[in-house]
């Protein structure tokens, strides 16, 4: 059997990928169902990474009919309120990088896969050598046994320990987030300030970024280099200097301020190979969020499907394949992406950022 740690987007698409290939999987998933908690902002899926993923899943319809070409939208200011940029979306642009809300990829991955796959309420707690695959173990006491375990677990992933003592470490950056739903109705101006896709303002020590969500509701969220500690409303305390519909943008914000702390993994991390466990996603790369999280693990899930459908009798030789094409294709895009977090960082981030986009 083939267990999968994490029903996020990785652990589902390589749940799916399987299928389509006639080779069954198991999901173990922590929360309760597939309603119990929002599932948070809008993915940008790429068309060589989580698209293609969905290509071979067999998905490609489903997503595009759920997709929003006009979330690729952006608008870029400084703090004093000047429009930097403004980039709007044809109606006929072709969707590169369409945005998708996490529930709705839910819904279609977890809509194609078998009933009883994905095991909900399953909090993995560790695993152990047993007969040649592994036992898992589960908070609730229960147990299954597995001959290859995936590690699709994100951040704080209980795989990853089962193959290297490496731990993420705080980046130094925080992300203070909140949302204003029904924004058309509620706030109908700042919905209309936001526009239809991506809002970023530049600040001399802090980011300020909105997001239009399909489901009607403007996420809100100031991103600033700070200790772990943070109190959030020293974050949306904005300096003198700001422009006074920024702070009508967070006083408008109805729910509390939640403190995300930014955790990165070493770029390049590999691990040693271990017969039937291997890890995708956050769990493996855990690299600054800048578009590239669930593109990369829909991407690890398609190329780790395709290793297993190519040796079904011999999962040792599937990864022989995977790691390695892995570990190179992610140590690239972890620095790109490290440097990108750097342009957008600094008092000079607003001309770093033009000047990329130009």
């Amino acid at each position: 059997m083939i267990a999968i740690i994490g029903g996020g987007p990785g652990g589902l698409t390589l749940a799916r990928i399987l299928h389509v290939h006639g080779i069954a999987s198991v999901v173990f998933e922590r929360d309760a169902s597939g309603a119990a908690r929002s599932q948070g902002s809008m993915l940008d899926l790429h068309t060589d990474t989580g698209q293609a993923a969905l290509q071979t899943a067999g998905l490609e319809r489903e997503f595009l009919a759920a997709a929003r070409g006009e979330g690729q939208d952006h608008r870029i200011l400084d703090h004093t309120g000047t429009m930097l940029l403004q980039e709007d979306t044809p109606d006929d642009a072709p969707m590169l990088r369409p945005e998708i809300d996490r529930a709705d990829l839910r819904d279609i991955l977890l809509s194609s896969l078998p009933a009883q796959t994905v095991r909900w309420g399953s909090a993995f707690t560790h695993a152990e050598p047993h007969e040649g695959g592994y036992l898992l173990h589960f908070a609730d006491g229960s147990t299954a046994t597995c001959d290859l375990l995936v590690g699709a677990d994100g951040a704080n992933s209980r795989v990853r320990p089962l193959l290297t003592d490496v731990e993420p470490t705080y980046s130094g950056k925080v992300v203070v987030q909140s949302s204003i739903h029904d924004a058309d109705r509620t706030q109908p101006e700042l919905a209309e300030m936001v526009g239809r896709g991506n809002y970023w303002v530049f600040g001399p020590d802090r980011l300020l970024g909105a997001q239009r969500n399909g489901n009607g509701v403007v996420q809100v969220s100031i991103s600033i280099q700070a200790p772990l500690d943070l109190d959030p409303a020293e974050a949306i305390d904005l300096p003198d200097g700001w422009a006074p519909q920024f702070r009508r943008l967070l006083a408008a914000c109805d729910e509390p301020f939640v403190v995300r702390p930014a955790y990165l993994l070493p770029i390049g991390m590999t691990w040693p190979r271990r017969s039937g466990l291997t890890l995708l996603g956050d769990a493996a790369h855990l690299m600054p969020s800048h578009g590239e999280g669930a593109n990369q693990a829909m991407r690890d899930a398609a190329e780790l499907a395709q290793a297993i459908a190519a040796h079904p009798a011999d999962l040792d030789a599937a990864l022989e394949q995977y790691e390695p094409a892995m570990f190179a294709r992610t140590s690239k895009v972890a620095r790109m992406s490290a440097e990108i977090a750097e342009m957008m960082t600094g008092p000079d981030a607003a001309q770093k950022v033009l000047a990329f986009f130009g």
